[in-house]
């Protein structure tokens, strides 16, 4: 048994320095445009999607209604679209510059949840140059995001640029004067949105 102990320490001793040693000697390339090796990437994904899932767990979601979708899209075109892409419209210089690139949302739309799609939107990833979204904006800003996301699996180039076009006034980040008079602000999505204790699952189904 002793033996056993002196051979994990004498082994976890070795793994130290050798990590230690790579850190301290400059060796691993930290430069952007380096791609991660797929040991790096799956490690990343793996414990991204585990943590992110664990936690939305917790999240009460609210009514997700075409309303709100269409509240989202200059908030998702203004916050969003410049690292990820987007019925008809390539991602920007910022967004081809991140390593890891930013996903398709289109795509996430499609296999996230609501509960995920607002957790990582409102807490953001670390070391992925996702920005924790929480940090500047309220719930009745960023839940009209979330609802457009689940809806953009379904936009082409068209129709993604017909809903921007029609969206006009509406959203955080839109202009809110319009045709002459004043649009009404998002107040109304608050009672919508507001956060529920994490144990009270009433309002949805599991």
């Amino acid at each position: 048994m002793k033996t056993i102990f002196g051979t994990l320490l004498v082994s976890g001793a070795v793994a130290l320095a050798i990590g230690l040693s790579v850190v301290y000697s400059g060796v691993y390339n930290v430069s952007a445009l380096v791609p991660h090796n797929e040991s790096s990437t799956w490690l990343m994904k793996t414990t991204m999607h585990a943590s992110v899932e664990r936690r939305a767990g917790e999240v009460v979601v609210p009514e997700l209604t075409p309303a709100m979708q269409q509240a989202g899209i200059n908030d998702f075109e203004s916050m969003c679209a410049s690292c990820h892409d987007r019925p008809g419209k390539k991602t920007d210089a910022m967004g081809l510059g991140l390593n890891p690139r930013a996903p398709d949302l289109a795509k996430s739309g499609a296999h996230l949840t609501p509960a995920e799609l607002y957790w990582i939107t409102k807490n953001g990833i670390k070391m992925t140059g996702m920005p924790a979204w929480g940090a500047t904006h309220g719930d009745a800003d960023l839940w009209p995001v979330v609802a457009f996301m689940t809806e953009l699996p379904n936009l082409d180039k068209a129709s993604y640029g017909a809903s921007l076009a029609s969206a006009s006034g509406a959203g955080h980040h839109a202009p809110q004067e319009v045709s002459g008079h004043q649009e009404e602000p998002l107040e109304h999505l608050e009672e919508t949105v507001e956060e529920k204790p994490a144990h009270d699952h009433s309002s949805h189904d599991h």
